[in-house]
């Protein structure tokens, strides 16, 4: 008679779930889980240490693509470590742009992780309905900064430009014309700031569908109810932040318990869950993307009736503007030198965290009073998650890991950073 044992198998770096950066080494009896070995760093960029060889506002765009999927929020964290070292603050608008843009990156997060989850356990349809939204999310970066992703927006001192007063508009093609081309710009005849209101009113609407696809659907509630359950405790002493730790009944927010740019001003709620397992941290998100659309409308409001600057009128630190630039010789040179040399910080060191759509996300800076950090160290929520996974999953079956990876909500950049 042949022994029975455990076996050992690769989960990944090919599967779906794990985005082709994650070795995971299961050890198996039978289809149970009996250890869950993480392997990372196949997609170490070096990013802090990049962030060391470069003046500082070169390494704003490294930010962006370490949380590919929440950019401007991994932004802002950088951004705040400079302005505390600088001893600056940015204008009042520029705040609330700032506030309304994390809330909007939230819900990009969240729907692409609604969406995405929801494949990785046999739910096809909520991926199409997400992605629907998402891109008008990822058309408002596109009209704030010009890019659709690593939008390279903030900046130690405000934002880069004020919010546009146009939209781009959709063109005619042979599957868009007429009656249903005039439907699809609707929104878009307006301002940026029109474009967000009639988003931020329909989006209760449609997070209405994904919960009428997922919510009471008897599959998803097999795949997530009493799987991967994390007590308060535990999810604390892991490190757990973001929704992974809400789910749990925790109620940490840094948005409320240390609030940054202009939260102390916004009415909102912190959603939180009872069990600690996938289905609360899935009630916990869609919740969460209900709250995002309230702060953003807040946000809206205060925007349309305060005009004003979005950039401190510092030439040391940030550059004139272009008009400025060619009229002016002093700004000429300001110009030149932020540019080519950056601007020196005065030597100390600060730490400066935001509630990313995934969790605590850090910036812990050194200045030696040179142009560049001397140190930089980046506190991503996803690795301290990873780091729960052989606890989360022993005991479970196989097929249940690919619903721990999705409720972990990991992005790689930011793990191997």
């Amino acid at each position: 008679m042949s022994e029975i044992r455990n076996y050992t198998m690769n989960f990944g770096p090919q599967h779906p779930a794990a985005h082709g950066v994650l070795r995971l080494v299961l050890e198996l009896d039978g289809e149970t889980v009996v250890r869950a070995d993480p392997h990372i760093g196949l997609l170490h960029r070096g990013t802090e240490k990049l962030a060391e060889s470069k003046p500082f506002n070169q390494s704003i765009g490294y930010m962006d693509r370490m949380d590919y999927v929440s950019m401007m929020c991994s932004e802002h964290a950088y951004v705040r470590a400079i302005e505390q070292l600088l001893g600056i603050e940015p204008p009042v608008r520029a705040q609330y742009i700032r506030t309304m843009f994390d809330e909007i990156t939230r819900i990009g997060n969240h729907m692409l992780w609604i969406g995405s989850s929801g494949i990785d356990l046999g739910a096809m349809t909520v991926f199409l309905y997400a992605f629907r939204e998402r891109e008008m999310t990822i058309d408002m970066y596109e009209a704030v900064s010009g890019a659709r992703m690593h939008a390279n927006y903030y900046r130690p001192g405000g934002v880069y430009r004020d919010l546009p007063d146009t939209m781009p508009l959709y063109k005619e093609t042979p599957w868009t014309k007429g009656k249903k081309l005039k439907q699809r710009n609707e929104w878009r005849e307006g301002s940026l700031l029109d474009f967000i209101e009639a988003f931020a009113r329909d989006f209760p609407s449609k997070v209405d569908e994904y919960e009428t696809l997922l919510t009471d659907n008897r599959i998803w509630k097999q795949r997530t109810v009493g799987i991967g359950v994390l007590s308060p405790e535990r999810a604390q002493q892991l490190g757990c932040s973001g929704p992974m730790l809400r789910g749990s009944g925790v109620e940490w927010d840094l948005r409320k318990k240390q609030p940054y740019a202009m939260y102390h001003e916004m009415d909102f709620d912190i959603p939180v869950g009872i069990n600690g397992d996938c289905y609360d941290r899935y009630l916990v998100r869609v919740e969460e993307m209900r709250q995002s659309a309230r702060i953003i409308l807040q946000c809206v409001d205060w925007l349309r009736a305060n005009p004003g600057h979005v950039m401190l009128k510092n030439f040391k630190v940030i550059p004139p503007s272009r008009e400025e630039m060619k009229n002016d010789m002093e700004a000429l040179i300001h110009h030149f030198k932020l540019f080519t040399e950056g601007y020196s910080v005065p030597k100390g060191e600060t730490y400066a965290a935001v509630e990313a759509p995934k969790g605590e996300f850090g910036c812990y800076m050194v200045s030696d009073g040179a142009n560049k950090p001397f140190r930089v160290h980046l506190r991503a929520p996803g690795f301290a998650h990873l780091s729960a996974m052989d606890e989360m999953a022993k005991g479970h079956m196989l097929a249940d890991v690919v619903a721990l990876m999705g409720t972990m909500d990991i992005v790689f950049g930011e793990v191997d950073r």
